[in-house]
């Protein structure tokens, strides 16, 4: 039988081929459907998510500081889910859009350092107080942010202090990446090959290999988080049928 329609969360990607991963796959068991867009090639964002459960804006290699059109405009629409305080999650560049959008830094180090592969994070105590967090997660940007004013610090790590936060009621950054399938990983490593020579990155080998090590435990920490995010759709409801009909079913709200 067809699963009934859930309510939509929108999906910001940011190329052709992109795909919202695992973070997609554990929204659809939830009950949610997905709406994906892409900016880059054309697709408009919604005025208002008064259709919509939630946003979640991924990653990309493009820099939020970009000068490209999409770039100034996704970042200003993040007013949208700010203003309505609906459930918001920025994936790396979507952390780092988020945090120009509240007015704070995005910039790489000034000795060149990067993270790419698997690096170790620790939660702060309010991240703590919300959940458990995993010792190491896999990264893969050259630049970090500055913590918003008002923001909330929920975990961090040596190269780059500002990992995880929180603004507000339901808007969440991460500069970490727990999307990622097998497949999406062995995609990167081959075509993102030319970046770990930069300094700090770890060979290819290094990200498959940890990944065999640590990705039970940041996929576990993403089911929770996105439990915490967004929640679940309230569960259908059968409204009384007329006599000779069959019952139907409506989401509770």
């Amino acid at each position: 039988m067809p699963r009934r329609p859930g309510p939509k969360i929108l999906v910001i990607l940011h190329q052709e081929m992109s795909s919202p991963g695992r973070v997609g796959h554990l929204l659809l068991e939830r009950g949610f459907d997905l709406d994906i867009r892409r900016p880059p090639l054309g697709d408009p964002l919604p005025d208002t998510l008064d259709a919509h459960a939630g946003a979640v804006v991924f990653g990309g290699p493009m820099s939020a500081n970009d000068r490209e059109d999409y770039i100034r405009r996704e970042t200003d629409w993040l007013a949208v889910p700010l203003r309505e305080n609906r459930p918001f999650l920025g994936i790396c560049l979507g952390a780092q859009m988020l945090v120009n959008h509240l007015g704070g830094q995005v910039a790489g180090r000034s000795d060149g350092l990067v993270e790419i592969g698997w690096y170790p994070i620790r939660a702060t105590e309010q991240g703590a107080a919300l959940m458990q967090w995993p010792e190491m997660v896999y990264q893969f940007h050259r630049e970090g942010f500055s913590l918003p004013s008002g923001a909330t610090l929920l975990a961090t790590a040596e190269t780059y202090p500002n990992q995880a936060f929180r603004y507000g009621d339901n808007a969440w950054g991460i500069q970490f990446h727990a999307e990622l399938t097998a497949l999406m990983m062995h995609r990167w490593v081959v075509r993102g090959a030319h970046r770990f020579e930069l300094p700090g990155a770890q060979p290819g080998r290094d990200h498959l290999g940890g990944r065999m090590i640590w990705d039970m435990h940041l996929k576990r920490w993403l089911d929770e988080f996105l439990e915490i995010v967004f929640g679940r759709p309230a569960p259908a409801r059968l409204i009384p049928a007329r006599r000779g009909a069959a019952p139907s079913a409506v989401r509770g709200t």
